[in-house]
């Protein structure tokens, strides 16, 4: 009979009653689990591969640098709206009158950065030390990177010693650098009988607040009972496995905060901050509602993609993954807003957000479509047959706009009876559009509930105000100028990262194949002596290396080209061969410094990316 309640309560709860894989929680020293030590756990067989691609050391010191973010932040500035010289006077005023001044201990361009005492409310003033245990005064300026204890002198290097810099690359003057710090050793108020109370948040909630952001109320995934409000918490990172235990959140505490809300509010709400982030193990600003419009945060080797496009004013360019559209509006921006950009992306939400950024900077040069990349291409029967389509669509539209009106307005007559405090009987005597008879009529209770909604939850994907997609059926052979493909990746190259067990030989050569594809839709598009700049966020030589092999032997026409500026190392070269026999061939001699790979271990510190350009000869 206890069997089978052990077994029922076992089969409940996803895990045995006990485990011999770890001991009850025993009084421990707390610099080993409070603090932030984090190792990257590689697929067995993946982490072969990146050892056969850069050797073992020079990988353990790349998988040092992607558990922690980059010592600075980067900044480009719409020129067209505004110069690096006089954003840079707006962030020291707001720097100055957030009490920073020059120092890096501010982690909010908008607030000052205080140091937690948990047992009571924050107060300013204090030191930390870092991860060498040495004393960080606020205005210290040394970088220390990450856990292996190398010190970098930011001018020797070309990184910002200043906490707001002009980049000093060549053609990059309008590229701004925030200086942060780190890491810091905090203290978290750790005793044996009363451990801090604790807020535990997704993989990607902790990434996003090592880069400066807060904890938001949909990265928090458990909360110490009894917390209210106010409340000073450690903020600690759920390790992705199975059920994870008490030491396995050792050496994964991104900081300490206060809570905005209490533990039942938290998980009650939607959206919202939950913590407050007041003392963080990496400082980096955030650039939340600031100077929008007159800067965009991106990263330094995205900035170079758009740069070695070169593109020029009046040509006509392709975006062909535009999304989110940081590199997009950076090449129009380089156009002056002067040509064609088509940004195209398969997913509506995301050439919404497109959309949004290009209003928000003010560029009328770009225009979207919802369109699967691996469909880019058009046939000439597909063309009459999209035209013949499209002749119909303005009348859809005309009708969705009008239906879309008529809803906004309801919306806005309930909002205003609701900010004037009428009651729900009054709310239900507004006068709507009845769309069938064209006759005014009262709105029923269900009227209401759904006006009611859609102003708590936002318009619908087709009452969206002035902002609708457009579907593509593709682009004819040879009708763009440039090409970008800044293809969907692996992603190994994003810093910071807190796992990356997920990946697999097999699922990185899937990638492989994928942007394979891709590239054959790219090179049918450019007309001959075009360009087409192919980008990856990743390590992974077999996306980046072994793509351009791939295209250099089978489009005999194309060749590889210079970039300018040329900032990154050079790339790899040689092959590596599977278990099943098969050969990925990477670069040859001569090739390697043609093509642009950002190490994340390098001085520069960057993410990991590569750049390759090519040049589309007229074919013989």
């Amino acid at each position: 009979m206890r069997s089978d309640v052990r077994r029922l309560l076992q089969n409940l709860r996803g895990r045995p009653l006990f485990t011999s894989r770890s001991p009850p929680a025993s009084p421990m020293d707390r610099s080993e689990r409070y603090c932030f030590n984090p190792a990257l756990r590689w697929n067995p067989r993946v982490e072969a591969y990146f050892i056969e691609a850069y050797g073992a050391e020079h990988f353990a010191r790349i998988s040092a640098a992607l558990t922690r973010p980059s010592c600075y932040s980067c900044i480009r500035v719409n020129t067209l709206k505004s110069t690096s010289d006089a954003v840079i006077q707006k962030l020291h005023a707001i720097a100055e009158e957030a009490g920073l001044g020059d120092s890096t201990g501010g982690t909010n361009l908008q607030g000052t950065h205080t140091v937690v005492d948990a047992n009571k409310v924050p107060q300013q003033s204090g030191a930390l030390t870092n991860a060498n245990g040495d004393k960080c005064p606020e205005g210290q300026s040394k970088k220390v990177l990450g856990s292996l204890g190398d010190t970098v002198d930011p001018k020797k290097e070309g990184l910002p010693s200043s906490l707001i810099s002009k980049c000093d690359i060549p053609g990059l003057d309008y590229v701004v650098f925030i200086r942060g710090s780190g890491p810091y050793d905090i203290d978290y108020g750790y005793a044996l009988d009363k451990p801090p109370k604790e807020v535990m948040v997704s993989r990607k909630c902790a990434e996003a607040v090592l880069r400066g952001a807060q904890v938001y109320v949909p990265g928090v995934l458990a909360c110490s009972a009894h917390v209210e409000k106010g409340d000073v918490v450690a903020v600690s990172v759920a390790v992705e496995q199975p059920d994870p235990l008490y030491n396995e959140r050792n050496g994964m505490y991104i900081g300490q905060g206060v809570t905005m809300v209490s533990r039942a509010g938290i998980f009650r709400a939607s959206e919202g901050v939950a913590v407050d982030m007041k003392n963080r193990v990496y400082r980096l600003p955030s650039f939340n509602d600031v100077l929008e419009g007159e800067i965009f945060l991106q990263n330094l080797p995205s900035i170079i993609t758009a740069h070695a496009l070169d593109p020029r004013k009046g040509e006509r360019i392709l975006d062909m993954c535009a999304a989110p559209g940081g590199k997009t509006t950076a090449i129009a921006i380089l156009m002056k807003d002067e040509g064609e950009i088509v940004a195209a992306d398969r997913s509506h939400n995301k050439v919404l957000d497109v959309q949004k950024l290009a209003a928000e900077l003010g560029l009328s040069c770009i225009t979207t479509y919802k369109l699967d990349a691996l469909k880019s291409v058009c046939k000439s029967h597909e063309l009459s047959a999209a035209i013949t389509s499209n002749s119909g669509d303005s009348f859809r539209s005309d009708a969705t706009n009008q239906n879309s009106c008529t809803v906004e307005s309801q919306v806005e007559k309930v909002q205003a009876a609701d900010i004037a405090g009428l009651s729900m009987r009054d709310v239900c005597n507004v006068n709507v559009r009845n769309e069938k008879s064209g006759e005014k009529t009262y709105a029923s209770r269900s009227d209401v509930r759904k006006s009611m909604r859609r102003m708590r939850n936002g318009p619908g994907r087709n009452q969206c105000k002035g902002i609708r997609t457009e579907n593509s059926k593709g682009f004819l052979p040879h009708s763009f100028d440039r090409v970008l493909l800044d293809a969907p990746c692996s992603a190994l190259g994003l810093r910071p990262r807190l796992f990356s067990g997920e990946e697999t030989l097999e699922s990185l050569r899937s990638h492989a194949k994928y942007q394979r594809r891709m590239f054959d839709q790219a090179v049918q598009l450019v007309r001959p002596g075009g360009v087409i700049v192919y980008s990856t966020c990743t390590i992974n030589p077999g996306e980046n290396e072994a793509l351009v092999r791939y295209a250099l032997d089978t489009y005999k026409f194309l060749s590889l080209a210079p970039q300018h500026p040329r900032v990154g190392g050079s790339g790899l070269v040689g092959s590596f061969e599977y278990t099943d026999g098969y050969i990925e061939e990477w670069l040859k001699p001569g090739e390697e410094e043609l093509v642009q790979r950002f190490d994340p271990s390098a001085p520069l510190d960057t993410i990991g990316f590569f750049i390759a350009k090519f040049i589309v000869n007229k074919e013989t």
